[in-house]
C-alpha cells in the first residue's frame, strides 16, 4: 500500500485523524502478520492510534466547553502515545520499511495541531 498523501485531505482535523486511524489499522495488520515482537506492539499502536479520531468525534458533541477541552486533551495524550510507539517500531525496524516513520510524521503534525487546539480552547475558556 502506497503512503497516503495527507495534505489532500485538507486541514480538517477529524478527517486527518480518520485517515490516520485507517492507515494505523493497515500497518498494525502487517505487524501482526509478521509475527515476533510486532504482535505485542501492534495492539498498543492500534488502540492509541484509532482513539485520537474517536475522541475528536466525542469532542465535537461535547456538552460544554470544558467537556470539549477534556476530550481534545485525551486525543492529544493518545497522539503522543502513538507517536512514541511508532518511533519505537521504526527504530526497531518493525513492519514495512519506512512505514512507521511516515505514520509518525503525520502523528507529529496531528499532535501539534491538537496541542494548539487545546491551548486556544483553554485560553478562550
Amino acid at each position: 500500500m502506497a503512503a497516503p498523501s495527507y495534505p489532500q485531505y485538507g486541514q480538517n482535523l477529524r478527517d486527518r485523524a480518520f485517515v490516520f486511524a485507517c492507515d494505523v489499522v493497515h500497518y498494525c495488520d502487517k505487524l501482526m502478520n509478521a509475527g515476533g515482537v510486532g504482535r505485542i506492539l501492534a495492539p498498543q499502536i492500534l488502540r492509541c492510534g484509532t482513539s485520537i479520531g474517536a475522541n475528536l468525534e466525542e469532542a465535537r458533541g461535547g456538552e460544554s466547553r470544558r467537556d470539549f477541552i477534556s476530550k481534545c486533551s485525551i486525543a492529544l495524550k493518545e497522539a503522543r502515545e502513538s507517536l512514541f510507539r511508532l518511533r519505537v517500531a521504526e527504530t526497531c525496524r518493525l513492519g514495512p520499511t519506512g512505514r512507521a516513520a511516515t505514520l509518525a510524521k503525520e502523528e507529529g503534525e496531528l499532535a501539534a495541531i491538537l496541542g494548539a487546539v487545546v491551548r486556544n480552547a483553554r485560553r478562550n475558556l
